[in-house]
Formats: C-alpha cells, sequence, structure tokens
C-alpha cells in the first residue's frame, strides 16, 4: 500500500510545550473515530529514525511502522522529531500516540510504555580511533583501563549495560546523541562510543578513515535487543490491531525491501521472542 505522509511537523525539544504540538491525552483509537492524524514522535538517529532534508520520516524502524499502518489502512500521518531523551516523557504527556526511532524494549521502559511485538532484533558495537589503539572491545576493557572513558548517549540501554559491567561516572561520559558520540571519540575525550551496531558503521562511514567499528559480538549476549513501537498503556486496544497488522507485515518481502537501504535485512528480523519475554530478560 502506499503511504503518505500528509502532515509534517519537526520540531526542538525546546519547544515541546509550544502550540506546535497539542497534548492530549484522547486514546489513538478515540483520535482516529474524530478524523485526527496518527501522532508518531522519533529522535534523529542515523539509519534508525531521522528526518531527509524534507522533514519526512526516514530509517528503518520508520519504514516499517509506516508499512504497518499502511496494512491497517492509516496513511493519515504527523511526525514530529525531538530529541532522544524526550521520546517517553512526550508519549506519557500525549503529544505523540506513537514513538519510533529504534526504542529497544527493555524491562526499565517497560515498566513506563507499552511496547508492540518486536519488529526487529540486533546488537550494539564500539567505535575507537582508527587501529583500536587501547585494545578496547567491550565494557570489561574500559573497565581495566582506569582511565579509560566511554561515552554514550543519555537513555540509551548502553547506560545501563555500562553500569551492569561495573562503570562509573568517572569511567561513563553522556551525551545527548550519536553525533556527540563521535564528536567525543575524533577529539580524545572518550577512547570509545557505545552505540548500536548500524550507528557505529553509520559513524565509521562518516569518519573520513579515523573511526573504526569493534566487532559486536564481543559484547555479552545479553546485550542482543530486540525493537519495538511504543505506545501509552491506554491504547491497548489499539496496540491489539496494530499487532494483529505488524504479524502479517513483519518478515514480508515488502517489509524488506522497504528497509534495504538502511542494511536491515532477514538477519534482523526478531525471531520467535515476544515483548513479554523481552521485557522479563532485558
Amino acid at each position: 500500500m502506499p503511504i503518505q505522509l500528509t502532515k509534517i511537523a519537526v520540531i526542538a525539544s525546546l519547544v515541546l510545550g509550544s502550540t506546535a504540538v497539542t497534548a492530549t491525552a484522547d486514546t489513538i483509537t478515540e483520535r482516529l473515530a474524530a478524523g485526527d492524524p496518527i501522532r508518531i514522535g522519533f529522535s534523529n538517529v542515523p539509519i534508525w529514525g531521522y528526518p531527509d532534508e524534507n522533514g519526512e520520516a526516514k530509517g528503518f524502524v520508520n519504514a516499517i511502522a509506516l508499512g504497518i499502518l499502511a496494512e491497517m489502512g492509516i496513511t493519515d500521518v504527523e511526525t514530529t522529531v525531538t530529541d532522544w531523551a524526550g521520546l517517553i516523557p512526550g508519549l506519557q504527556a500525549g503529544r505523540y500516540d506513537l514513538i519510533t526511532g529504534g526504542l529497544y524494549i527493555l524491562n526499565s521502559r517497560c515498566a513506563n510504555i507499552a511496547f508492540s511485538e518486536p519488529i526487529g532484533s540486533m546488537g550494539d558495537a564500539f567505535i575507537v580511533p582508527a587501529g583500536n589503539p587501547r585494545n578496547i572491545n567491550n565494557y570489561k576493557d574500559v573497565l581495566a583501563l582506569e582511565d579509560a572513558v566511554l561515552v554514550t548517549p543519555t537513555g540509551y540501554n548502553s547506560v545501563e549495560a555500562a553500569r551492569r559491567e561495573g562503570l562509573d561516572d568517572d569511567q561513563l561520559m553522556q551525551v545527548p546523541g550519536p553525533s556527540e558520540v563521535l564528536a567525543a571519540v575524533r577529539a580524545g575525550r572518550a577512547d570509545a562510543g557505545a552505540v548500536t551496531y548500524f550507528e557505529a558503521d553509520f559513524l565509521a562511514g562518516e569518519s573520513d578513515g579515523t573511526i573504526d567499528v569493534t566487532d559486536p559480538s564481543a559484547l555479552p549476549e545479553w546485550t542482543l535487543n530486540w525493537v519495538g513501537i511504543g505506545m501509552r498503556f491506554d491504547d491497548s486496544a489499539f496496540m491489539a490491531d496494530f499487532n494483529t497488522a505488524l504479524a502479517k507485515y513483519v518478515g514480508t518481502e515488502e517489509m524488506l525491501a522497504s528497509v534495504e537501504e538502511y542494511g536491515f535485512t532477514a538477519a534482523h528480523l526478531p525471531g520467535d521472542k515476544s515483548t513479554e519475554w523481552v521485557c522479563a530478560n532485558r
């Protein structure tokens, strides 16, 4: 089905409270019945979810979410770009109906928002200076070098992972997003940067050969994650319909063709893990 973005609203997090976005506690079902568009919030994260030069939603998570909505017959969509840390609070405040952009399904997040069934599974990686001069491939390598610093975006799953592996504030730098991770590593303010593998690969490609990507398999198995679409708990009726359409769409040739340009392949499909299992185990 064709996907039509009929309304685009690209705003910065500093103006989330302005009239550019009207917060409402109405459920998605009520909004659709009133003829309102579906409002999607996402952050500017390479490959996962980002706006193009015209402000339209790009990235493989957005492509999959829009494909599922189209499967449901929904093509009236309004998108909003905000900072990563504002996604869940914005959803809870009723500024968006769905949030995309690559949210891993984590136990800590499952306590605050509802997740669709998984749409993909993938791991993380580190970016390091070319040649990896300090031989940093995982969190324990950072911990072993007392003066080493790992940088990662605030709110990423890698913050929890780093804490679990023993890193404290002296060795963990948090920044707003992936571009700041790259800047910190290139400037020597951090020895490695923890992001998703897709982001790491993208950032290395943008670095003019100054950055390498570590082997994702060097990180603990429990850092392998599953991605879902976030909604409010009050939207359980819509979520049920969304998951029905998701089951029909995810893994189809149409879906895989829509995300091919982003490097998402059949190897990244979610497998047989349910959101209930992921919430309990991640």
